[in-house]
């Protein structure tokens, strides 16, 4: 679970430090909204949200599997969605 974390923590900085990038630029306003907009959706269509889905219920029922930990299959997806969510 500390992975997951760290994955966020990297992805939070990056997202941070480009905002704060684009923010203090020398720009119009006008052409900085452009550019977060054009940003965002980049990234958007970047993130598959299924296949994260997946990958994190997969590290779930690994981990589980590891530490003799039995969870229903339901149990299993409800805990990667909210992994998902948070």
């Amino acid at each position: 679970m500390k992975t997951l974390g760290y994955i966020a923590a990297v992805i939070g900085g990056a997202v941070a430090g480009a905002t704060a990038a684009l923010l203090l630029a020398p720009e119009k306003g006008e052409d900085t909204r452009a550019k977060l907009q054009d940003y965002a959706k980049e990234c958007y269509d970047k993130i598959d949200i299924k296949k994260t889905a997946e990958d994190i219920q997969k590290k779930v029922k690994d981990f589980c599997e590891k530490y003799n930990i039995n969870l229903s299959k339901n149990q299993v997806e409800e805990l990667a969605e909210d992994v998902v969510e948070a």
